[in-house]
């Protein structure tokens, strides 16, 4: 294999939903994430967060979203979140992965609090 045929099937994306034919739906969206600055982006920029399971990816986060909250996202973003470390601290951030779904202008979506 030549070096340019590697480096094309690396750009392939996977378009199929992983996750989504193990689990239930409510198991790859977990919680809100519900922080001052995703607070913020969610009522400034329609941009909504959640903590998604490990093994989710941007379609099964997107089929997930359209199942729950009955909305069509226009863009998805997924970061894992680093764990926060033990150096001088009780309480311990264990790491995870965190889904930013951006909406439409006129989608919203309502959490009971």
């Amino acid at each position: 294999m030549t070096l340019r045929t590697i480096m094309q099937q690396r750009a392939k994306k996977n378009i199929a939903p992983k996750a989504i034919k193990r689990f239930w739906v409510y198991d790859i969206i977990q919680a809100p994430v519900m922080t001052e600055k995703s607070y913020q982006a969610s009522s400034q920029a329609n941009k909504y967060s959640f903590k998604v399971h490990p093994d989710a990816n941007k379609i099964d986060v997107k089929l997930a979203v359209q199942e729950i909250y009955k909305v069509d996202p226009e863009a998805i973003n997924v970061v894992n979140a680093k764990e926060k470390g033990r150096a001088n601290r009780k309480l311990v951030k264990k790491s995870y992965k965190k889904a930013i779904v951006t909406l439409k202008k006129w989608d919203k979506i309502d959490f009971i609090a």
